[in-house]
Order: C-alpha cells, then structure tokens, then sequence
C-alpha cells in the first residue's frame, strides 16, 4: 500500500468529525471546531448510525414504541422512508394519512399526497444518492417506487431476508429488484440491519460506493492490487493503530469502533475534505469544490438512538431538550 498525504487527513478528519458530533451532544452552543474546513461546509459523522437520518430512521421509524415489529410493517417502513431518504416527506406523509403501515396505509392514497407534494415544488428525494427510478409502469418515479416495494412485499423479502445467514445474502436478494445497484442494495441493508427485522454482524460485509472510490484513490497511489473493499477492511483493522501513529485520541461511539460502512463512509468524506485541503490530488471525480455549506440551526442534537442490541454505553445526559424558542421561530429537531 502506497499512501498519499490524504491517507493521513483521513484519520485527523475522523478524529475531529467525531470529536465535534461528540461536543455537540453535551454543548448546543460551541463553536465546536478549529478547523476551517469542518466550520464551513458539510460532512457526515464519523459513524453513520449517528448521522440525523440515521437516528430519524431508528428512532421514529423503526423503534417508536407506537411501531409494530411485525417484521413486514418493519421491512414496509424501512424500506419508504430510505427510498425517499428525507425526513420532510416522512412528515409530510404521515401529517396527511396518519401513521404509516403495511397493513393499513393504502398505496394510491400515498400517490395522490406525494403528487400534491410535487406540485407544490416540495423535493421529495434526499440528494444524498442517485435514485433511479425502475419501470413498473408508472409515469412519475414516487409511484414506481412505491410499485416497487409492493412488489417486494408481495414476493415475501421480509420472510426471505429473516432467514437469510449473513448481510451479502440480505444484499443479494435486494439486489435483484429493479432500481437497486449495489450500492443502493448495500445500504439498504444496513439500515435493515439496524431494525430488529436482522442481527447480522455489521463487519461481515462491505460494499464502496462512487464518492468511497475517489476518496481511496486520493489516499493510496498504489493499494497493492487490493480491491476498493479489501482496502476499506484494511483500514477498519488498523484504526487503532493508525490513530495511536497519528497521535489521536480519537473518541469511539460509546463502545462501538468503526465498521467497515463507517469507514467506506469516511473515504468518501475525504474526497470532498481534500477537494479544499489537498487541491493538487486530484483522485477520480475531478471535483475541485465542497457544494454543501454547513448551516448552522438553532436547536442541540437529541438524546442519541442505537440498535438496542448494540448494547451502547450512551450517558443519559446525551443530547439536550430542545430549547424555548420564541412563537414563529423555525428549528429543526433533528439538525
């Protein structure tokens, strides 16, 4: 393995992305970081399960304590709120028909509201990945979606995936659906994995994304003749010593270390971080600029949620209320 300076930033970036989320959830004022880049533009967390998606996803859609676990209302639930992957149509959905179940929600009616969405010029799909729509028949992509996991229902995924023996048999039948390439199919996998639907070990599998390829190229000249994945469990197995080398006291997630999708996650938040702080390494995408700023909101992080069979030491003073706010003033309770 040749490494590049990026290789080293790699882990400093780590180190301070989870030292900020870190401070936020005890100090909802800060600052919180020294450094300019971190300040002014936006990047994910450290570990993806404490991402605000993330915890929306495990803590309203699949843990509430108002949710069946009934493993299809379980998979239906995941699976529309990760396809859409935005918690404003979420809200949107549930604020028109109420709480939103296999058993009970009708499909046309979803359409109708997520058409009256559209017209409205609300965006209905995170920006976060490219959602292809696949052809079932529909002409808007909402409703080929929402075909799609009918159609998965109806083929009794959640059954098959209960019984499935590791995360790449899960990802392999998800696979094969229309609309879902490997990347998708992964990570939909891994959000299943939070749920009590699945109890796989989330080491066990590992699939990189297109912004993990350009992170890897911009942190090794030469890996070796190892593949993009076996790079990415090259780095989990040596995140300890690597942060010891560095000199880095970098701050576990209340137990947990990474997991492979952490750091696949982490490669591609290097490839934008270097896009500012190593210009001159150029790596696969070409990209010269950071497109999202960090906007700052006026409410703390909530209390943290982690799959409960984790087993997470989290301090019960994680997180803080939201704070009083005068009438009309706008937050986000999950910034």
């Amino acid at each position: 393995m040749e490494i590049t300076p990026v290789y080293d930033t790699y882990w400093r970036f780590a180190a301070e992305r989870q030292a900020i989320y870190m401070r936020r959830l005890s100090d909802p004022v800060g600052p919180w970081t020294a450094d300019p880049i971190l300040a002014a533009y936006r990047f994910t967390n450290a570990y993806r399960a404490s991402d605000r998606v993330s915890q929306f996803l495990i803590r309203e859609v699949q843990y509430h304590e108002d949710r069946s676990q009934e493993p299809r209302e379980v998979f239906f639930r995941t699976l529309l709120f990760k396809i859409f992957n935005r918690i404003d149509t979420w809200l949107a959905l549930e604020r028109e028909l109420g709480p939103l179940t296999w058993g009970a929600t009708d499909l046309d009616d979803m359409t109708r509201v997520l058409d009256t969405l559209m017209a409205k010029g609300q965006r209905l799909y995170s920006a976060a990945y490219i959602m292809p729509a696949p052809a079932l028949g529909h002409a808007r992509k909402h409703a080929n979606h929402l075909a799609l996991i009918k159609r998965m229902l109806d083929d009794r995924v959640p059954e098959r995936i209960r019984q499935a023996r590791s995360l790449r048999s899960v990802f392999e039948t998800l696979l094969r659906y229309p609309g879902l390439g490997p990347f998708l199919a992964f990570q939909y996998t891994i959000d299943l994995n939070y749920s009590t639907l699945l109890d796989h070990d989330e080491s066990d599998f590992v699939i990189a994304g297109p912004g993990a390829l350009d992170g890897i190229a911009k942190c090794f000249t030469h890996t070796g003749h190892r593949s993009p994945e076996e790079v990415i469990y090259w780095v989990y197995e040596q995140q300890e010593r690597a942060f010891a080398d560095a000199g880095l006291a970098f701050q576990i997630l209340f137990g947990r270390r990474l997991q492979p999708i952490d750091c696949q996650n982490l490669f591609c938040e290097i490839s934008k971080y270097a896009r500012v702080a190593h210009p001159e390494i150029k790596g696969l995408s070409g990209r010269t600029r950071i497109k999202q700023s960090f906007r700052r909101t006026l409410d703390p992080l909530p209390p943290p949620m982690f799959p409960p069979r984790w087993n997470l030491q989290v301090p019960k003073d994680a997180g803080q209320p939201a704070p009083h706010l005068p009438t009309g003033e706008r937050i986000s309770l999950f910034a």
